[in-house]
């Protein structure tokens, strides 16, 4: 009997695109529905109730928690799991989360006030690297390299961030511009590539269009990446690390991970690995 799948997003992108393309050839349909017209919160989930799983693909940084939690609170499968898409949505608690299971992240510094900021210069000195709790594709990433310059970049946070926007991290700046990403179906990694920054642009973000090259799976890359998994859950993810002098550490989980750039660079088919994980969890 063919499954049905909902992909919960509040728009159609390529990855999308793929997924719904994809599923009836591999015994699943898939069709879209509008994260904004779900209107969960009743017990038998009428909006989403004819549907097998729902995979969360929502941009928002909010809205995917929120559906996971009410649609698996109705009883309806849901991937990622609502505790692992509540901790990628926020990368102050992912890092908590990570950290307290033993998994190497940067050091950093919640920031919620201009007396926070100062604190955490003063701890961690310059250069360093102010970012968003809330956000992701490398946008209002700050690399600040002078004290004299900080407190001037901030003044955007303060007076034009709304309530959550102001709320950010700020981590030493670890130099050496590339970063790993690992695309990750059930618990095993499909692809990974490695993103360095694109010419005057110190960032290494897929989303930004940088350069990337096909890595082979590092030893050092799927220990690292089998103990996020270890502590989430299996599920799909982009996991993205970096290099340091005392190994690798990991910068962010994406439970709704873009996967065009290293579908691209490395060849691999992570369409059709997230829908067969799709199937075999629902066999």
């Amino acid at each position: 009997m063919t499954k049905k799948v909902a992909v919960v997003a509040d728009r159609i992108g390529w990855e999308e695109r793929k997924l719904i393309e994809l599923g009836p050839g591999l015994g699943v349909e898939v069709d879209w529905v509008n994260d904004e017209s779900l209107c969960l919160g009743g017990a038998d989930a009428p909006s989403v109730n004819a549907y097998d799983a729902l995979l969360v693909r929502s941009r928002s940084y909010t809205r995917g928690g929120l559906v996971a939690t009410l649609a698996e609170e109705a009883g309806i499968p849901v991937l990622n799991s609502a505790r692992a898409i509540n901790a990628c949505e926020n990368k102050a608690v992912l890092r908590a989360v990570l950290r307290a299971a033993s998994i190497p992240v940067p050091d950093f510094r919640l920031v919620l006030s201009r007396k926070d900021f100062a604190k955490a210069l003063d701890e961690l000195g310059v250069p360093v690297v102010l970012k968003p709790i809330f956000g992701g594709m490398g946008k209002r990433v700050t690399l600040i390299r002078h004290t004299d310059t900080a407190h001037s970049v901030y003044d955007y946070v303060e007076d034009l961030g709304h309530a959550f926007e102001q709320a950010c991290l700020v981590e030493p700046f670890l130099a050496g511009g590339s970063s790993v990403r690992c695309l990750v179906a059930g618990s095993e990694i499909v692809a990974a590539a490695e993103f360095a920054s694109a010419g005057t642009d110190w960032r290494s973000n897929a989303a930004l269009g940088n350069s990337s090259t096909a890595i082979a799976h590092d030893p050092d890359v799927v220990k690292i990446v089998d103990a996020v998994v270890a502590e989430l859950g299996p599920g799909i993810y982009g996991i993205d690390l970096f290099r340091t002098e005392d190994g690798l550490v990991v910068n962010e989980v994406n439970h709704a991970p873009a996967f065009r750039g290293v579908a691209s660079t490395t060849a691999a088919d992570i369409p059709s690995a997230i829908v067969q994980y799709v199937q075999e969890l629902l066999a």
